[in-house]
């Protein structure tokens, strides 16, 4: 008489456990904390993932594990036959999120775009100025004096027009520095008096919904229920921020966290012999480098970088760090999958007695000091900084230099480093579209040397015109041609000492479906979960 009862009681049992289960949290343990969550101020692939991979979207996409492009918050455009104006159509009935401290009263549409654009673009926008360290990306890839205006037809057309053709264009529209934001939360907050919480407490369209943020430990999100591709299978996505790539993988082995990213290579085999985990890779569009302030004394000339550069035991130093075959040893700043490389640049072979009389002729006193930021946790550009920082004073003591190493925090490293502080950065960098232009413009052009990015503050007129000269080309032959050149240009004065273009790793549980890594690098979760 008991038995239907009974079980009830076990079917509710059961429904509820199931339910804990759906609701289990994807956990991913992160190599740093995030700059902020305003993602337009900033270019680190950690602060993309927590706020442009999942808070915001754009216009257009890549195509999961691709640089392949597809409709996004436009559903389709159309380009004039002159390559100077681009159509979007928007789709409709796309939601921001709704939070304890914004709800829209409107679904996404123009206003949004053009409050986006405009805000980084037009000096006299209410927003332009409310941010301490302008607009790094925008103004770097020189989008300030490529975009003529950003206007609306009606609610749903946005219509840019160019000053110039540009040939990664589209691309560029996919990166996170486009991010579209909600106009009437900035709205809100500026009439609030409260718009650094722009970067504290971000709103957009994207597939989670930011919670919180307990600085250098973790970021929370829940699933976006409203998302325009349907709501992620995870219900909670959590960043679990470890700077050691040691304590990530044991995470990882515990079931702390399901996802690792950027396991050190030589951890890889043993990941792969562990019948709990698995192992993503690709050969990412990345690239490892140093970075040497042509502004500082010696520094300054051509002959103290090319010692540097000799001395440099590059072989050595990459399998190392990467292990055999997990890396590519750098020769120009980004990698030869990519147009333009240029195959005529060859890595000067390592000659001490040679870089000893170039320091000589540049009147180099022995025993001079040069200091070296580098970050505190590894990365997938550099797996172990304090054992490459070693590894290069150890290379420079044996022509007479002295390496002062600083290890620091991520982002304080960065907020340094822009500011020229450092005599050599250890820094690497993730590509963003595909396209050469998207490492040659941040990194190393005359924009980025202003606004801090390009930390070698190398400004050479020719490789400018160079570079510049290859954005208004449509023809991939014309614009690899150019390319060329201006790595030539780059190689003669040697601004950074090229180190490697490695291979990306990501250790995950076995029980993680739905992740697709990416050769640009991004980490993005909205079809990820653990079954």
């Amino acid at each position: 008489m008991h038995s239907l009862p009974l079980r009830a009681a076990l079917a509710a049992i059961i429904l509820g456990a199931a339910g804990q289960l759906a609701a289990k949290p994807l956990v991913v343990c992160t190599e740093a904390s995030p700059e902020g969550f305003d993602i337009v101020q900033y270019t680190t692939a950690v602060t993309a993932d927590a706020s442009a991979e999942t808070v915001f979207n754009r216009l257009v996409d890549f195509k999961p594990g691709t640089t392949d492009i597809e409709p996004a918050l436009a559903e389709r455009w159309e380009i004039s036959d002159d390559g100077l104006t681009y159509t979007f159509h928007l789709r409709q009935g796309v939601k921001f999120h709704s939070t304890d401290y914004f709800t829209p009263t409107r679904e996404f549409n123009a206003d949004d775009v053009l409050w986006s654009l405009n805000r980084q673009l037009d000096p006299a926008h209410p927003w332009h100025d409310k941010t301490s360290v302008g607009y790094p990306y925008f103004e770097s890839m020189a989008f300030k004096d490529l975009l003529k205006s950003v206007t609306k037809t009606d609610d749903h057309t946005v219509v840019i027009t160019l000053t110039r053709p540009e040939a990664p264009f589209l691309r560029d529209m996919a990166m996170a520095f486009t991010s579209i934001y909600s106009a009437e939360y900035g709205d809100q907050l500026l009439k609030a008096g409260k718009t650094g919480e722009l970067n504290s407490k971000p709103i957009g369209t994207g597939p989670f919904v930011f919670q919180r943020y307990n600085k250098d430990a973790q970021v929370r999100y829940k699933a976006n229920p409203d998302y325009f591709r349907g709501k992620p299978p995870s219900e909670t996505l959590v960043f679990a921020i470890a700077t050691d790539n040691n304590v990530r993988l044991q995470k990882l082995r515990a079931n702390e966290c399901q996802i690792a990213l950027y396991p050190k290579p030589d951890d890889v085999p043993g990941i792969k012999t562990d019948a709990r985990l698995k192992v993503a890779e690709i050969e990412a569009l990345v690239t490892g480098y140093i970075a040497l302030n042509t502004e500082h004394k010696y520094l300054s000339d051509v002959r103290v970088r090319q010692a540097i550069n000799i001395a440099f035991d590059r072989q050595t130093h990459v399998d190392q760090l990467f292990g055999k075959g997990n890396a590519l040893v750098a020769v120009n700043p980004y990698p030869p999958t990519l147009i333009g490389y240029n195959t005529d640049n060859r890595n000067p072979p390592r000659d001490l007695d040679k870089a000893r009389a170039l320091l000589k002729e540049a009147g180099v006193p022995e025993g001079t000091t040069f200091t070296l930021f580098t970050r505190n946790g590894g990365g997938p550009t550099n797996p172990n900084p304090r054992l490459s920082a070693e590894m290069l004073q150890a290379d420079l003591a044996n022509i007479g230099l002295k390496l002062d190493i600083r290890v620091m925090e991520w982002a304080e490293m960065l907020r340094r480093a822009k500011k020229g502080e450092a005599d050599l950065v250890s820094a690497g960098w993730a590509g963003d579209n595909g396209d050469p232009d998207n490492f040659l413009g941040p990194m190393l052009s005359c924009e980025a040397a202003k606004s801090g990015e390009n930390y070698a503050r190398w400004c050479n007129p020719k490789f400018q015109e160079l570079i510049t000269q290859a954005r208004l080309i449509i023809d991939n032959e014309q614009r690899a041609a150019l390319y060329r050149q201006a790595l030539a240009v780059y190689d003669a004065d040697l601004p950074w000492i090229a180190m490697a273009h490695p291979k990306m790793f990501t250790a995950l549980r076995q029980n993680v479906e739905g992740y697709v890594i990416s050769p640009l690098t991004n980490n993005n979760f909205a079809t990820t979960q653990v079954k």
